[in-house]
């Protein structure tokens, strides 16, 4: 019976984890996830973790709470820098710790440091080590990492074309089994950070009311690395710090210069230090290109629906108006 190996639908799941489930089947172990999230695994992080906490990190708890009796493991990498320029959120970097130190009854947790900024292979050492907890040899291991590398590649390819997460992982399983969505009068560009945006309970299902709503959405992910890159600091002495925030700003301004979009939405936690500081950058930003709106959107461990339903159809309602006056004085 293969080992099992638990990875929270949280946080980073949404970045890399075709990567991770790739890497662990080529080993020959098990993956389970803890599934989409749930009242019950919102409540159940609330109760385990910090009060201060913001509310992705309290779910990542209430992940964790179910997964933990199902799995012979728990996966939880400490990811400190991935790109060798930004680091990510402090909360990251102490979640093994955090997580360790407040649930009781876990598995074996493993937290392998990732940052490659200890050197060009650092990423290749950190999987040939999660392969050695395993008993899997150094070749087995490094062919598992190049191969869940291409699985990455394909997913991103997958992203850039406007996919969302949840849609290019079924995807890359199954090529051509989703439709092209619908062309929409209107296209938002959402901005945030990807573990708000795409866990439909937390963001109350902010795109699929989006979608019913008839408007097309772009977010920082289905832009192509090389767009951003060209943005370099956004006007700032230098880049943030955090990885999320600098890509988020970095798309923001992207989005705000090229146009093509009738409105710009960002979708912030509460209680996040670095959200709250890139909130005020894209605002700022937002003042310089008046043409195209700007809402924020803040998300508690308390957001009911029906606010967010009214906030968003009174934003889409506003710009629909707004652009027939714009098209009737043409």
């Amino acid at each position: 019976m293969a080992v099992k190996v638990g990875i929270p639908n949280a946080l980073l799941y949404y970045i890399y984890y075709p990567l991770w489930q790739a890497f662990f089947n080529e080993i020959g172990v098990q993956v389970v996830t803890s599934g989409k999230t749930t009242k019950e695994i919102l409540n159940n992080g609330v109760r385990e973790a910090l009060a201060d906490a913001c509310v992705p990190v309290k779910l990542f708890f209430g992940h964790v709470m179910g997964l933990k009796d199902r799995v012979d493991y728990l996966f939880i990498p400490r990811v400190v820098c991935i790109n060798r320029k930004t680091i990510y959120c402090p909360k990251f970097l102490g979640l093994p710790d955090m997580i360790k130190h407040s649930v009781t009854g876990l598995p074996p947790v493993i937290d392998v440091r990732m940052d490659t900024r200890q050197g060009r292979f650092a990423m290749l050492k950190a999987y040939m080590e999660i392969g050695d907890i395993f008993g899997a040899s150094k070749y087995l291991s490094s062919h598992a990492y190049r191969k869940a590398c291409g699985t990455l590649k394909r997913y991103n390819k997958l992203l850039r074309q406007g996919w969302h997460p949840h849609e290019a992982m079924n995807l890359l399983h199954k090529p051509g089994s989703l439709p092209k969505p619908p062309a929409t009068s209107l296209k938002f560009a959402v901005i945030g950070y990807p573990y708000n945006i795409y866990d439909s309970f937390i963001s109350v299902n902010l795109l699929d009311k989006l979608r019913r709503l008839g408007v097309g959405t772009i977010t920082a992910e289905n832009i192509s690395p090389l767009s951003l890159a060209c943005q370099k600091n956004c006007g700032l002495p230098k880049r943030l710090f955090w990885t999320f925030s600098d890509r988020a700003l970095k798309a923001a301004h992207f989005l705000f210069k090229r146009g093509h979009i009738d409105g710009l939405l960002h979708l912030t936690a509460f209680g996040c230090g670095p959200d709250s500081l890139l909130n005020k950058f894209i605002e700022l930003e937002a003042k310089k290109h008046r043409n195209i709106p700007f809402m924020t959107l803040m998300i508690d461990e308390h957001t009911g629906e029906a606010g967010m339903s009214t906030r968003l159809e009174a934003f889409v309602d506003m710009v629909k108006r707004r652009k027939e006056a714009l098209a009737c004085l043409k």
